[in-house]
């Protein structure tokens, strides 16, 4: 076993982890289930336990021991979760994160400038545990000799469930407490009867102190029902033996039982009879009707059982459903695997090289005129599509992650500004290129940060203009013509369009004559230095943040736009490409230059004479603003007689793209552009072509700038 690999695991799996439980902190309050909330963050917390002391970590297995024992109180409810000790958990979330980050830069010992925030962590919750903790029944003792402790020797009418356990040898190890389930077991109910088995226990001189060699027979009596008495073991069901026999159960459930065991027979017997499981005469009368009888296979268990009328058929069945259902569970996590994501990068480019392998093969097909090869070509094309969809959706993830993330953010910025301040998440399962997700976070950060400070007013404020006291920031995420669109939403006072303007104004931004649409001013906040803060605040005033945010949007070829209602809030809208590696194109043509539109961008092409210089036509009635690339890139050459009109939509704005010629369709693997075309205006990157020469791919969000405003001029001069 490669031992740095089986690291570099531990480390992505525990940052998955306390991701998972800084979500479940975060959400308590509002999950349906709040007992299941909190066996999330403790089985998270156990999972970090009990990896790191496979590595030895012994600084994180102590900090976690210590979080993990508040967490179990509060999972037996010894413990009350409270606001108090939420952003306490939290707080040892980031400092057990501090430390999983010093372990990947190569740091295995505690570090010594983190190690008092650790022990200050610890002491706080030691604080809430302390006097809170019962203390452990006196029937729940190990004992040395076999033993068994009744608490209740009378039967009676009563009947109880009966527990064999067999811990697994490994359990201590993984940084499990045998006791601490069967202490969480009298949570459920009432120990009637328990007997410690130490046969598995070998001599002293042979035995690993590491090792469980225990087992136990426990007579419980409780109203729970299956489900919940075996979920107390769910943490360690998959290497112990656990069978759980239900009250009023035949006597030959018990002799199976006991057949089933390591142990001998006569012994098991007796343990059963005196923790009052069953009678003596019962269970030497089912001995005596079962002897000289062949074992019965698993499978034929239930039929048996159904005959025999000891269970209903339907109960039977829905065993066996629910064994079916964790087998194809078990199986379908198998299927899983981790993949390094600098493979998939490195299959991406050999998918885009194929691509214009491909290009180049069909083309010296059509020059040759050979129906073989184009034929061929053809189904090369087909497949290299397939591979092309099949290796992109390898990159595509959920932006839920990258949501989940604000969860925090609100929950510490909000307690920072004295505000009272939800998060509403939607359209978490949308997918997008793993880039685009990497890039996008910091953007969105600052938009969500910005929304609480500038956008969320004070309690009392909201409270007088007949606002709930809670002000709620709002993501959401949809696919749109072949984009992902991100709304950053919130109900707060909205934007002032005058003190806006008045701001741009004195910041000459803008001609105080000029006539401004309520888009072009609201869209002012992004320009550089750009702020209507009174005041500077930790968080923003200083002017600088938006302006960075549209660029870095607009460096992945997407747009942000902003829309505001004073009084009721601001919706910025991020629209993003899918992905940034392939897209579907449409080669188009001017003079001698090729050009590439996004497929997904084009609503219609249509022909259309159009007078020189206009700027607008009519299309079915609607203005339809004009781009001439001719005159936008200076390409030299005479006009076509009759132009092409690419009839372009993003997001609610239309254009029409006047070019010479339409080429098609054409698989587009997108190439960056050097630094030095930075700043070239409406070019988003470059792509190869099968003859080998480079196109160049339009950036539409840009080219909709520059037709901004024609629409609205054109009405009115109607």
């Amino acid at each position: 076993m490669n031992l740095d690999d089986a690291l570099q695991t531990f480390i992505a799996e525990s940052r998955e982890l306390l991701e998972e439980m800084e979500n479940a902190l975060l959400n308590v309050d509002l999950a349906g289930d709040q007992g299941e909330a909190i066996n999330a963050i403790f089985r998270a917390a156990h999972t970090i336990k009990g990896s790191a002391g496979l590595f030895s970590l012994d600084h994180i297995v102590a900090f976690t021991h210590v979080v993990e024992s508040l967490l179990d109180k509060v999972r037996d409810g010894s413990v009350t979760l409270n606001d108090e000790m939420v952003v306490l958990l939290l707080s040892c979330c980031d400092y057990l994160s501090g430390m999983i980050d010093a372990l990947a830069a190569g740091q295995h010992e505690q570090d010594p400038d983190t190690a008092p925030e650790g022990e200050m962590l610890q002491q706080q919750l030691r604080r809430h545990m302390d006097g809170e903790a019962p203390a452990a029944p006196a029937h729940l003792a190990v004992h040395a000799e076999p033993s068994v402790e009744r608490i209740d020797t009378q039967r009676g009418d009563s009947d109880y469930w009966h527990i064999s356990l067999r811990f697994g040898r490994g359990v201590l190890q993984n940084g499990m407490d045998p006791i601490a389930f069967l202490r969480y077991l009298g949570k459920l109910g009432r120990v009637v009867g328990i007997a410690t088995l130490p046969d598995a226990l070998p001599a002293a001189d042979e035995m690993d102190a590491e090792l469980c060699y225990l087992g136990f027979e426990i007579a419980f009596d409780s109203t729970a029902d299956r489900e919940a008495i075996a979920g107390v073991f769910e943490f360690v069901q998959d290497d112990c033996e656990i069978r759980i026999i239900p009250p009023n159960s035949k006597v030959s459930e018990y002799v199976n039982l006991i057949r089933s065991l390591p142990e001998r027979a006569a012994r098991l017997g007796e343990i059963l009879v005196r923790c009052g499981s069953v009678t003596a005469h019962e269970l030497e009368e089912a001995l005596h009707q079962q002897s000289g009888k062949q074992e019965v296979a698993p499978q034929q268990l239930g039929s048996i059982l159904v005959d025999a009328g000891n269970v209903p058929p339907v109960v039977v069945e829905a065993a066996l459903a629910k064994q079916k259902q964790v087998s194809e569970q078990k199986a379908q996590e198998s299927r899983s695997i981790r993949v390094d994501s600098d493979k998939l990068d490195r299959l991406i480019d050999l998918v885009g090289e194929l691509i214009i392998a491909g290009a180049r093969a069909n083309m010296i097909g059509q020059q040759i005129q050979n129906t073989e090869l184009l034929e061929c070509t053809s189904t090369l094309t087909g497949l290299v599509e397939d591979v092309r969809d099949a290796a992109l959706e390898l990159r595509m993830v959920k932006i839920g992650a990258t949501f989940n993330r604000f969860q925090r953010v609100v929950h510490d910025v909000a307690r920072e500004l004295g505000k009272d301040i939800g998060l509403i998440v939607d359209g978490e399962d949308s997918e997008l290129d793993k880039t685009v997700v990497e890039k996008i976070g910091d953007p969105l950060m600052h938009l969500v940060r910005n929304a609480m400070d500038h956008g969320i007013e004070p309690a009392e404020v909201r409270v007088a203009a007949g606002k709930p006291a809670k002000g709620m920031i709002k993501l959401n995420a949809f696919h749109e013509s072949g984009s992902i669109v991100i709304e950053v939403s919130d109900d707060g006072g909205g934007l002032r369009k005058e003190k806006i303007l008045a701001k741009a104004i004195e910041r000459g931004l803008v001609d105080a004559e000029r006539k401004l649409s309520d888009s072009e001013i609201y869209n002012l906040i992004f320009e550089a230095g750009f702020s209507t803060a009174e005041k500077i605040t930790n968080l923003s005033g200083r002017g600088v943040g938006m302006d960075v945010v549209k660029r870095n949007i607009q460096a992945l070829r997407g747009s942000v736009d902003v829309g505001s209602r004073e009084g009721q809030g601001t919706t910025v809208t991020v629209r993003l490409p899918l992905t940034l590696a392939i897209i579907d194109g449409f080669l188009v043509q001017v003079g001698s230059s090729v050009f590439v539109i996004p497929l997904d961008m084009i609503e219609e092409c249509i022909e259309y004479a159009t007078e020189p210089g206009q700027d607008y036509t009519n299309l079915r009635g609607q203005v339809l603003p004009l781009v001439r690339l001719r005159t936008l890139f200076r390409i030299g050459g005479a006009a076509t007689r009759r132009d092409s009109i690419v009839v372009l939509k993003f997001g609610n704005h239309r254009a029409g793209l006047v070019v010479d010629t339409l080429l098609g369709e054409f698989q587009t693997v997108i190439k960056p552009l050097s630094p030095m075309f930075s700043e070239v205006k409406c070019i988003s990157g470059s792509t190869i072509l099968g003859s080998g020469e480079v196109a160049l791919i339009l950036d539409v969000a840009a080219l909709m700038n520059t037709v901004s405003g024609k629409g609205a001029v054109a009405a009115l001069a109607a």
